[in-house]
């Protein structure tokens, strides 16, 4: 293979037999079990741009991976490129941003941002990637508040498919930084990113478990309570394979009134068995999540779904409130007028499927999305045009096609991309 003799990277590189082979190729699924023709473990920058130029040179696929979180299909044959060695996290508290690089996990930017009183737009695990996470969407415990985490994005560093390194923001080749706003990675591979930063220090967050027997009560207390809760307070209602209910929560403000604000709430759903919430650090706030084997937006809990979701013993179920802020921003990740979201942690039942097929908006978020060829049902009409559109501008051979692919729209010669008369201000590698 030609790409074995002429492979040269900082960073360490394994071949099938390898010592760190067998590591570095699996990603965090257990059901996948990739044999990739090399894996990448890249130093920087430019060993993501020397690998990204090997497998277009050597007609390989291109997979990466930095925590693993987000692999859906097995890579066999590809040339995987691992980010994980890229960690950095830079704060400018007087700005209120950070900068990270690929293969930053949110631990640590939790742990740089709090001592300055500041947040980032994080999610329910600390040991997920940023870059991953973000590009998916990101939909975190303090979205309903401050928009999903793509929309906190300000600039991207991004090796595109011709090889280019380039810096990306709202002047600087809009289009693109739009696109990986949420559009998901298929649009290049983003070594650094940075974000806004938020001053949320403490919060009143955690969770309070119930008995099931008021399930159904709890849930139809919950449809007509989140139409009067403020955006500062996010929620969702649990329904536990071990017979429990359990409310979530994290409210960005004092937490008496977070209190009074969760009351109605805790009375429909009965006598309270373990009560978890506390005023922490939001860096400490260990929220949790439920794995979304089934994920579905839906208008309202409805009568029927309420039912059949209550009487579903052998799954674990989430139903989460979105609105707020995610309603008011216009990113391009996420169809933003869905009011909730259900996730169960398995295939559904006919009577549930059928349940959601009848409340659902038929749309999906790219976090919670296992089936990349549902890709496009993450995206508004709209949107999904114009994710093409970009997508034919910077990679027309669709060359990032692992994964959630955007595929490029047919050819438009009237078309170029607003930034494409200026990426002598991009920075490239030689």
């Amino acid at each position: 293979m030609t790409i074995r003799r002429t492979l040269r990277m900082d960073g360490p590189v394994h071949w099938p037999g390898d010592d760190g082979y067998d590591a570095y190729r699996k990603p965090l699924n257990p059901d996948l079990d990739p044999r990739p023709a090399v894996v990448v473990r890249a130093a920087g920058p430019a060993d993501v741009r020397r690998a990204v130029l090997a497998a277009r040179r050597d007609a390989l696929p291109l997979a990466v991976q930095a925590t693993g979180h987000g692999t859906h299909v097995a890579h066999d044959g590809a040339l995987l490129l691992h980010t994980g060695a890229m960690t950095s996290v830079q704060v400018d508290p007087d700005r209120r941003v950070a900068r990270v690089a690929a293969g930053t996990r949110w631990r640590d930017v939790l742990d740089a941002t709090a001592p300055f009183g500041l947040a980032p737009l994080s999610g329910s695990s600390p040991d997920v990637g940023v870059v991953g996470y973000t590009l998916g969407g990101g939909l975190g415990w303090l979205a309903r508040a401050h928009g999903l985490a793509a929309d906190s994005v300000l600039r991207a560093q991004v090796v595109t498919a011709d090889g280019t390194l380039r810096t990306v923001d709202a002047d600087r080749e809009p289009e693109l930084c739009w696109a990986l706003r949420g559009g998901g990675a298929s649009f290049g591979v983003v070594t650094a990113l940075e974000f806004r930063l938020h001053p949320v220090d403490r919060v009143y967050a955690g969770a309070v478990t119930f008995g099931r027997d008021r399930a159904a009560e709890t849930l139809a207390c919950y449809r007509r309570w989140i139409e009067r809760v403020p955006d500062a307070l996010s929620t969702a209602v649990l329904l536990t394979r071990d017979g429990k209910l359990v409310v979530k929560a994290m409210y960005a403000g004092d937490p008496d009134r977070g209190r009074a604000l969760l009351a109605p709430l805790w009375r429909a759903a009965g006598p309270v068995v373990d009560d978890g919430m506390r005023v922490v650090e939001y860096a400490r706030a260990a929220m949790g999540g439920t794995f979304a084997r089934t994920f579905d937006q839906v208008r309202a809990l409805d009568d029927e779904l309420v039912a059949a979701l209550v009487a579903e013993p052998d799954a674990g179920v989430e139903i989460r409130h979105w609105g707020g802020r995610i309603a008011r921003d216009c990113g391009a990740a996420a169809h933003r007028d869905a009011p909730l979201s259900v996730i169960l942690d398995t295939v559904p039942s006919p009577r549930v499927a059928a349940a959601l097929r009848g409340a659902g908006l038929g749309s999906s978020f790219l976090n919670f999305l296992p089936d990349p060829a549902r890709t496009a049902t993450a995206f508004t009409p709209e949107n999904w045009t114009a994710l093409r559109r970009v997508k034919a501008a910077y990679d027309p051979e669709n060359f990032f096609r692992a994964g959630h692919a955007v595929p490029p729209a047919p050819a438009d010669p009237n078309y170029l991309p607003c930034g494409s008369a200026a990426l002598s201000a991009a920075t490239t590698l030689s």
